[in-house]
C-alpha cells in the first residue's frame, strides 16, 4: 500500500524529467546554421523581413528541408516518451509480464490509430497518455500524408513538358478527327452520287457522326487544357504581384535608408569643414 500511495509522486518527478527536452530544441537552435551564419541574419536585418531566429524558424526550415527525417525522429522520439509514461502510470496495475514491451505494443498501436483492443489502460493518467498519444499519431499522419503528396507532384519543368505532350497529343487527335470526317463525308458523295450504294452510304453516314463525336470530344478536352494553363498562369501572375510589391518596398526602404546615411555623413563633414575654417 505504500508503494501505491507514492504512485503519484513517481509519475510527478518522470515527468519532470520529461519536460527536459524543451532544451533539446534550444540546443538545435543554437548549433543550426540559420542562427550561427551572420549573413542569413545581416540579410535579414538589412532588408527589414520580419523573421525571429527562433526554435520556430529553425524546426520549420528543416521541416521544408529534411521532412521525412524530422517526422521519423519526432514520431520515435514521442513514442519512447509515452511509453515510458504508460509504463510509469501503469506499473501496479499491470497484470502481465514485461510491462514496458506491453506499453511500447499500446502506445504504438495507439499512434497508429490501429487500436486492436488487447491491451487497455486501467488508470486516468495512462488514459491521458494514450488520449494524447493518439491526437499526436493522427496529426503526424496528415504531415505525412502532406509529405507525400508533395514529393509526389510534379516539378515545374516537368509540368511543362507533360503539358508539351499533352498539347502535341491532343492536336494529333484532332487532325485525325477532322480527316476522318472528311474521308466519310467524301465517301457518302461517292456513294451517293457515283455509285448509288444505299447501304454503303448509311455506314458511312454512321461513321461520319461518329467521327464528328470524337472530333467534338477532343476539340473540349483542347479547349479544357487551355482554360487550365490560363488559369495556372493567371494565378502564378496573382501569386507575383505581392512578391514584386514587397521586394521593391523594401528595396525602396533601404535605399532610402542608405540615402540618409549619407546625407547625415556629409553634412557631418561639412560641418567639419566650416568649423576647421
Amino acid at each position: 500500500m505504500q508503494e501505491r500511495h507514492s504512485l503519484p509522486e513517481i509519475i510527478i518527478t518522470s515527468k519532470d524529467d520529461d519536460l527536459r527536452f524543451y532544451l533539446l530544441g534550444r540546443a538545435m537552435m543554437l548549433h543550426s546554421r540559420l542562427f550561427t551564419d551572420t549573413a542569413s541574419r545581416s540579410i535579414g536585418a538589412l532588408n527589414k523581413v520580419g523573421i525571429h531566429f527562433n526554435t520556430r524558424f529553425v524546426g520549420k526550415t528543416l521541416m521544408t528541408t529534411y521532412p521525412g527525417t524530422v517526422l521519423m525522429i519526432f514520431s520515435v522520439s514521442l513514442w519512447v516518451v509515452a511509453a515510458w509514461g504508460l509504463h510509469v502510470c501503469e506499473r501496479y496495475e499491470a497484470v502481465k509480464p514485461r510491462a514496458s514491451r506491453t506499453a511500447l505494443w499500446m502506445v504504438s498501436v495507439t499512434f497508429l490509430s490501429i487500436g486492436y483492443g488487447d491491451v487497455v489502460p486501467h488508470t486516468y493518467c495512462g488514459r491521458s497518455i494514450c488520449l494524447l498519444t493518439g491526437i499526436m499519431g493522427a496529426g503526424c499522419t496528415v504531415l505525412v500524408v502532406a509529405v507525400v503528396a508533395r514529393k509526389l507532384e510534379l516539378t515545374r519543368a516537368e509540368k511543362h513538358v507533360h503539358n508539351f505532350m499533352m498539347d502535341s497529343h491532343i492536336s494529333k487527335r484532332l487532325k485525325i478527327a477532322a480527316a476522318n470526317v472528311l474521308r466519310e463525308t467524301w465517301l457518302i458523295y461517292k456513294h451517293t452520287k457515283l455509285s448509288r450504294d444505299s447501304t454503303r452510304v448509311r455506314t458511312h453516314q454512321r461513321k461520319l457522326l461518329l467521327a464528328i463525336h470524337h472530333c467534338r470530344a477532343d476539340l473540349d478536352t483542347h479547349i479544357y487544357a487551355l482554360e487550365k494553363n490560363v488559369e495556372e498562369l493567371r494565378e502564378g501572375f496573382r501569386s507575383l504581384m505581392p512578391l514584386l510589391s514587397s521586394t521593391l518596398s523594401t528595396q525602396n526602404s533601404s535605399i532610402r535608408h542608405l540615402l540618409r546615411e549619407r546625407e547625415v555623413k556629409t553634412d557631418t563633414q561639412w560641418d567639419k569643414v566650416r568649423e576647421d575654417q
